[in-house]
């Protein structure tokens, strides 16, 4: 039998799900935490997305802990380093801290006799009674191989990994990519480099959001009235909920007729027929990842901006060349090429019950029960896992139901009721056949490659409502599970 007192904890990971882990285990009474951290900070994707221009897509007062609200947000989207900060600070106040290991990655999990062997890229080890993944979905950055790249004379990195000690006033930039990260990039480049090329393989649809500044009177209101901020969370979320994350799972409703002609309005304010029919998808707006942006239709038709939309044919020294024969020269190439979102934990090797290897049971492709457990690797908890809501709600509300639904699995290690504890494969498989049916309804299956999507062609996705979400994490159904003694 566990004692509860003594259960040891290890978090992989101190990012925003790192961080509320340890909180919320400490809160509930669990005091053997460790959390493991591969960087010397944390932050997550905040920490190592440091881009010009770089914001969260979610409203800030929405992107906060629902027990930690910030005032001092500047903006309706936040920047990045004031997240970045906001996390830091939480994580002093709540005396996370002093929980983590920094520097030191996880290589390899291994559960021997009931509890887990984890080994680090130290060589260091450690041993848990429940290990906790919060290693994130965007965090392996995708490194297209071009012809050529390694000759470039200029210099060259993946958006996430922003070499701030290369000056861009003045230069030839190019930014290979359309997506979010590549609008916010090309949006701030314009208005220091000499000229920005962004390298176009699919058009994206944009959904113009304003981001208007917080005045100080404001702030100000939010401080000396904090229950201010906690409406303005739950109205955020209602709409949002009611409106987008409603919308994009049913593909024929009246709120994707919405989406679809506020991106046209938008997409309209370009002037040149020429430029805005290279700028238009083939696909349903919202089919990929929507971007938001307040101004990068304007951002692209300024005189210092190109839209190329040849494909590249290869990297040399100059530049790129594209397949019409031009050679665009640049002092600078940024790849925001995006990254691999079927990484999870790996490449940590994870080995469960009876010598069974994560990366053989996800052969085929990640799968785990409501995105949180897997059958056969007892004990072993994730965080925005596999087929998860990570582009319907706000990850922080996704991970805060998520981790009261996996607290009340630990309390069932406690108590002493079992010692192991994990979905049965039965239960996996049929939840896995609904959500595979429900998915094909979404609007992420009506004719676009994007990220969502897993090697059939189906949204690796919540395909269900909020309310439903929010149903499965108010109590494990402990039918589903395997409880052994």
């Amino acid at each position: 039998m566990v004692d509860a007192h003594n259960m040891r904890f290890i978090v992989i990971g101190a990012g925003m799900a790192g961080i509320l882990s340890a909180i919320r285990l400490r809160q509930a009474g669990y005091h053997d935490v460790t959390v493991i951290e591969k960087a010397d900070r944390l932050g997550g994707t905040w920490r190592e997305n440091t881009y010009p221009g770089i914001a969260c897509d979610v409203p800030a007062h929405m992107y906060t802990y629902s027990f930690e609200p910030n005032p001092d947000w500047s903006h309706r989207f936040a920047p990045g380093e004031e997240i970045q900060a906001y996390f830091e600070n939480v994580a002093h106040k709540y005396g996370v801290m002093e929980c983590i290991r920094f520097g030191d990655g996880v290589v390899g999990c291994e559960f021997v006799d009931h509890r887990w062997q984890v080994q680090m890229e130290s060589g260091a080890s450690d041993v848990a009674d429940v290990v906790i993944a919060a290693t994130g979905v965007l965090h392996h950055p995708n490194v297209p191989d071009f012809p050529g790249i390694e000759t470039f004379q200029g210099a060259s990195f993946h958006s996430a990994r922003w070499d701030h000690d290369v000056a861009m006033e003045g230069k030839r930039a190019g930014v290979i990519g359309t997506g979010s990260t590549a609008v916010q990039i090309v949006s701030d480049l314009v208005h220091s480099a000499g000229k920005v090329s962004m390298f176009q393989r699919t058009a994206q649809w944009v959904m113009k959001q304003e981001n208007p500044e917080y005045a100080d009177s404001e702030i100000r209101s939010f401080h000396e009235h904090p229950e201010m901020l906690i409406e303005m969370r739950e109205s955020m979320s209602d709409s949002f909920l009611s409106t987008f994350a409603t919308a994009v799972i049913d593909a024929d409703s009246a709120g994707m007729k919405d989406i679809e002609a506020q991106c046209r309005e938008n997409l309209d304010t370009v002037r040149d027929a020429e430029l805005r029919a290279r700028l238009t998808p083939d696909y349903r707006a919202a089919c990929k990842r929507l971007v938001l942006a307040p101004d990068f239709y304007e951002a692209i038709q300024r005189p210092n901006a190109e839209l190329v939309t040849a494909g590249i044919e290869r990297i040399e020294p100059a530049g790129v060349r594209t397949k019409d024969g031009r050679l665009h020269e640049l002092d600078v190439l940024v790849l925001a090429t995006g990254f691999h979102p079927d990484r999870f934990i790996r490449p940590a090797r994870v080995i469960g019950r009876n010598g069974l290897e994560l990366d053989d049971y996800w052969a085929e492709r990640p799968l785990a029960y409501l995105s949180i457990s897997i059958p056969e690797f007892p004990n072993f908890f994730m965080l925005n896992g596999p087929n998860g809501p990570v582009g319907n709600f706000s990850l922080i509300d996704i991970a805060e139901l998520q981790f009261a639904y996996i607290l009340q699995l630990v309390d069932e290690i406690a108590s002493g009721r079992c010692r192991e504890l994990s979905p049965t494969q039965s239960a996996t498989d049929a939840f896995e056949m609904e959500r595979v049916e429900a998915a094909k309804n979404t609007i992420w299956t009506t004719g676009c490659r994007s990220w969502y999507l897993d090697d059939r062609g189906i949204p690796a996705s919540w395909p269900f409502t909020f309310d439903r979400f929010h149903a499965e994490m108010a109590a494990p159904k402990l039918e589903a599970f395997e409880l052994v003694r």
